[in-house]
């Protein structure tokens, strides 16, 4: 039998001082949680808006999981991604030494979402 790692998604965004701001990060959450009702998922935000980023996987963490995806909701790989948020994985990794932390690639970058802003701005 083979140990099953729990694993948490945390879906990282920039924040604003606008609270409706956050409804689409959330959309997103919600949309996870449908698709895989046993996916523990957060929102996390750089600046603005709560949870911070180590706060959201502090609380992935006291449920249960033992690693945590942190995907970047950025269109762009601008300084927030290509700096800040490795230094804030650097410091989950050493506050939380036997948790493995790893970053997708910003969603901008996937050809997927490329295709899908596409299709929205051709088609409405």
């Amino acid at each position: 039998m083979t140990d099953v790692v729990m694993a948490g998604i945390v879906l990282f965004a920039h924040g604003s001082r606008d609270a409706r701001w956050r409804a689409p990060v959330e959309a997103v959450a919600r949309r996870i949680t449908e698709l895989s009702p046993g996916a523990p998922v957060v929102c996390a935000y750089l600046e603005l808006m709560a949870p911070d980023l180590p706060t959201a996987a502090a609380g992935l963490l006291a449920q249960g999981a033992q690693a945590v995806r942190i995907v970047p909701l950025f269109l762009g790989i601008g300084k927030h991604v290509r700096e800040d948020l490795p230094g804030l994985i650097d410091g989950l990794r050493a506050a939380h030494p036997g948790v493995t932390f790893s970053l997708q690639t910003a969603v901008g970058e996937d050809i997927r979402v490329v295709e899908l802003l596409a299709q929205i701005a051709l088609h409405g």
